[in-house]
């Protein structure tokens, strides 16, 4: 089992908008980045913990706690020429995009960025890390534990 940071903007989808999806799950959808696509590709399962972050809003951080519930596939949106994701190189036969489905585990109190850097067991963590910007980061297991077990307690 594996951990990871799922970056998403709230008025594209929050913590709350996957709480209220049908089955409590969405594909994570839109993702541009070859690493962050490698990373689901190659290395999500279903069963993968994800913490769920809030970016590029008034209050970002972490808002609630998902799980992959379903491996990669196509992302529609690249073929979807009214998408702001569409990408014309992609094709049905050779997509260049995909996602992961992630469903709502739960919606837990906001830690911003600025509580995560307090904590010396948190330094490593690649979403500290000067210059990341990817959306989807992978979490050191001791991380997880440290975020769940004494930031969610």
């Amino acid at each position: 089992m594996r951990y990871w940071l799922m970056k998403s903007e709230p008025d594209e989808v929050s913590i709350e908008d996957l709480a209220r999806a049908p089955r409590r799950s969405v594909a994570w959808f839109g993702v541009r980045n070859y690493q962050a696509r490698n990373f689901m590709r190659d290395q999500m399962q279903i069963g993968d913990g994800v913490l769920f972050y809030h970016s590029s809003c008034a209050q970002p951080g972490i808002a609630g706690l998902a799980e992959v519930c379903a491996g990669a596939y196509p992302d529609e949106t690249q073929f979807d020429r009214a998408s702001k994701y569409y990408d014309a190189k992609a094709t049905r036969d050779k997509p260049r995009w995909v996602n992961v489905e992630v469903k709502f585990v739960k919606k837990t109190r906001l830690i911003s960025l600025a509580e995560l850097r307090e904590h010396e067991e948190l330094t490593g963590m690649r979403l500290l890390a000067r210059g990341n910007r990817l959306s989807i980061t992978p979490v050191d297991p001791d991380e997880w534990k440290f975020i769940t077990t004494k930031l969610l307690k």
